[in-house]
């Protein structure tokens, strides 16, 4: 019986789903991109009655007619959810990162001015924020003291101003890790030199010019491990410091951190009188070799720091102290990129000893404890969205408090109110209240109105069983105009990764695909093995098998989309990007349905992108070793889709960012010109100055322009 209602709840939902798709009747526009607004960084006052909240705008540039820039305000709302949000800041330079005051009548936050980023403070009672910070590496990241009278701050400094900064460094020490620059002993060469810059003087005064060619950019000396950062090739080296100042203009910021240690993230512990720290501190091994994580507890007034959590081989994250200071909930994992971390709770006077172990088999985020400590919430990606999770403290168990079909992207909780944004297929993104159990939900924001007006398209959830016996979930969506009967175009969408995860809950594709069902197309999308969020099994099952497994699990998903009837299937599209580029290169180079292709800041080239992408330690991770050890080699040419580029013959359009250093712009001029080199039909697009976020959080006229050259490339094949 029970199975009965679930069959029937689930039919009710999807009927309640199809008569909204029909209440609006206006299609959606590529432009449409430029309407939508983002709800994040929510968080409640201590007295639970009112929430913060920003909200990231897409408007015109000043600057340029044609061109969109992002800007973020923060608002606030009652807890009651009786009232309309209320805009806080208004200025044009935006403001980000709020955070209440204990006693609720102010609030700090970020905004840049002169072009850093600086605390102000907002009174509540009136007046115009206050700049709190000046200082020349700026301020980020503003947690309060419990009495109200200080704010905790982070800084990101270069190496190069550690070694030079007279109050940060007042001994001109050196860091205790080496800096690998062969030929020195220890780091004798970052010691600040006497010498004056002369090209024909003695080797310290060659040395002295050399550095100051390399100061101002006339060169680029490499010698650390991770050479490239989202952008570029860079030999900087920059470190995370944590601050405290009084929260009153004028106040000198006090170094709370060790200068050439490894922060990550600070905040008060419950009585203001430590910090919790989560970094890699005292390390001897260069930054970007060492993978450790630990968690610290700092004293504020001696700077003396007492290691919590730490072990070779371990990360120790998102620690989340209790409300009384009692107890500590975080998580761990090995130096392995490829894991699921694992919650643990315990005392703060403990040890990782007397930690135990919460089994939960997805990665999570966001620890929140419950005032009474009795709960501890969070969030975790799982079966195509981002639920709400609840673990009870004494029973170890948890429960799942929001749907698989949403997406909790920020949520904060006070007493018995639970204040969350949250993205549906109905809106890609509103604030919402409901009671700590996650019910009686209510809608307090209207920012994203103009959806009410759109014909959407609503995802039908399908599963079938793999050749591994995993249970493969996908989504098929219809074009917004369907009529029974009609046959239409299907574009096969394919996410990157190779770990991340889509699904009704994920925001970034709810343009994409709700703008191709209303071009008329239908859309198909899936989870194939190596997917996140679906357990540490389904993760993994991809190793060395980048190619053919995955590949199988799409098209079967493209396949019984076909069998459903209303799809053409010789109009078949398929696209996909940065992994999912790959994925569709090595799907058309083995397979002839699809009418046209487009691959978006692909790997091609497994062996090339090891040197030339900032992600390469994929490459060890997922095939167990490197290019020069030949058996794995010949694994990484068996699965690069460069080996079979021969095979290509699908119309084919590529995609790179000139700045996308993560999987390195290189890969698709290689694809590109072997294709031109074999006259096939391919047509390769750079955007200036795009990095691999483009689609994201790119140029916005960037990211319609690549939108509509897909859509225009494919209209060529299937028209």
């Amino acid at each position: 019986m029970k199975k009965v209602i679930v069959v029937w709840l689930s039919a009710i939902l999807l009927i309640a789903n199809a008569s909204f798709a029909q209440t609006g009747k206006e299609p959606i526009l590529v432009t449409d991109l430029l309407q939508i607004k983002t709800v994040s960084s929510v968080s409640i006052s201590a007295d639970g009655s009112k929430a913060l909240f920003a909200v990231t705008s897409i408007i015109p540039d000043e600057a340029n007619k044609l061109d969109y820039k992002y800007q973020t305000q923060i608002y606030s709302v009652s807890t009651a959810g009786n009232e309309a949000p209320v805009q806080l800041t208004t200025s044009k330079e935006g403001a980000s990162q709020p955070a209440w005051s204990p006693d609720g009548s102010k609030i700090a936050f970020v905004r840049t001015a002169d072009g850093k980023p600086q605390i102000f403070v907002l009174s509540l009672k009136g007046g115009e924020p206050q700049q709190i910070t000046k200082y020349k590496y700026g301020a980020s990241n503003p947690k309060w003291s419990p009495d109200g009278k200080k704010i905790l701050f982070s800084s990101n400094i270069p190496l190069n101003d550690l070694l030079k900064d007279s109050v940060l460094n007042a001994s001109r020490a050196v860091p205790n890790w080496p800096t690998e620059k062969p030929g020195f002993n220890a780091n004798e060469q970052l010691r600040i030199s006497k010498a004056k810059p002369d090209p024909n003087g003695n080797i310290a005064e060659i040395n002295a010019y050399l550095a100051k060619n390399a100061a101002d950019k006339k060169a680029i000396v490499l010698n650390k491990l991770n050479f490239q950062n989202e952008m570029n090739i860079s030999d900087e080296l920059n470190f995370t410091q944590f601050y405290l100042t009084d929260a009153t203009p004028g106040s000198e910021p006090v170094l709370l951190t060790k200068v050439f240690n490894r922060y990550n993230s600070a905040d008060f512990m419950p009585g203001g009188k430590e910090i919790i720290i989560s970094g890699d501190v005292d390390s001897l091994e260069a930054p970007d070799r060492s993978l450790e994580n630990q968690i610290y507890i700092a004293d504020i007034g001696s700077k003396r720091e007492r290691l919590l959590l730490g072990e070779n081989g371990k990360r120790f994250t998102n620690a989340s102290v209790s409300p009384t200071g009692k107890w500590i909930a975080f998580l761990y994992d090995t130096t392995n990129f490829l894991s699921i971390s694992r919650l643990a709770l315990m005392p703060v006077s403990g040890s990782f000893k007397d930690a135990v172990t919460i089994p939960f088999d997805r990665n999570i985020s966001n620890l929140a404890w419950s005032q009474d400590e009795k709960s501890i919430y969070f969030t975790a990606p799982s079966n195509g969205g981002t639920p709400l999770y609840r673990l009870n403290v004494a029973t170890k168990k948890i429960e799942t408090l929001t749907s698989f079909d949403e997406g909790i992207s920020s949520f904060d909780i006070s007493g018995n109110k639970i204040v969350y944004s949250k993205i549906k297929v109905a809106n890609p993104s509103e604030l919402y209240i409901a009671d700590a159990n996650a019910k009686n939900e209510k809608l307090v924001s209207d920012f994203n109105a103009w959806v009410k007006n759109k014909k959407l398209s609503f995802p039908e959830k399908k599963t079938f069983v793999n050749d591994k016996g995993l249970t493969v979930e996908y989504w098929m969506m219809k074009p917004a105009q369907f009529e029974q009967g009609k046959k239409y175009p299907l574009l096969l969408e394919i996410h990157g990764g190779p770990t991340a995860m889509w699904g009704p809950g994920e925001f970034s594709m709810w343009h994409e695909f709700q703008y191709f069902c209303s071009k008329g197309y239908g859309v198909v999308y899936s989870n194939p093995r190596g997917s996140g969020g679906y357990g540490l099994t389904f993760m993994k099952s991809n190793v060395k098998d980048w190619g053919a497994g995955p590949a199988s699990d799409v098209l079967t998903a493209l396949d019984k989309t076909i069998a459903e009837g209303w799809a053409d299937p010789e109009k078949l599209l398929i696209t996909g990007g940065s992994y999912a580029g790959y994925l569709t290169a090595w799907i058309i180079s083995h397979d002839k349905r699809f009418k046209a292709a487009c691959s978006q800041r692909g790997v091609y080239d497994l062996l090339t992108f090891f040197g030339e992408g900032n992600a390469w330690r994929l490459v060890p991770n997922y095939f167990g070793g490197y290019p020069w050890e030949p058996a794995v080699k010949d694994i990484l040419v068996r699965e690069s889709p460069i080996t079979y580029v021969h095979n290509i013959t699908t119309p084919y359009i590529i995609f790179h960012g000139a700045n996308d250093r993560r999987t390195g712009f290189v890969q698709g001029e290689m694809m590109y010109r072997s294709l031109k080199v074999l006259g096939r039909p391919v047509e390769y697009v750079i955007h200036p100055g795009a990095t691999h976020e483009i689609t994201r959080s790119g140029d916005n006229r960037q990211r319609i322009d690549q939108m509509l050259r897909t859509y225009e490339f494919f209209q060529r094949w299937v028209k």
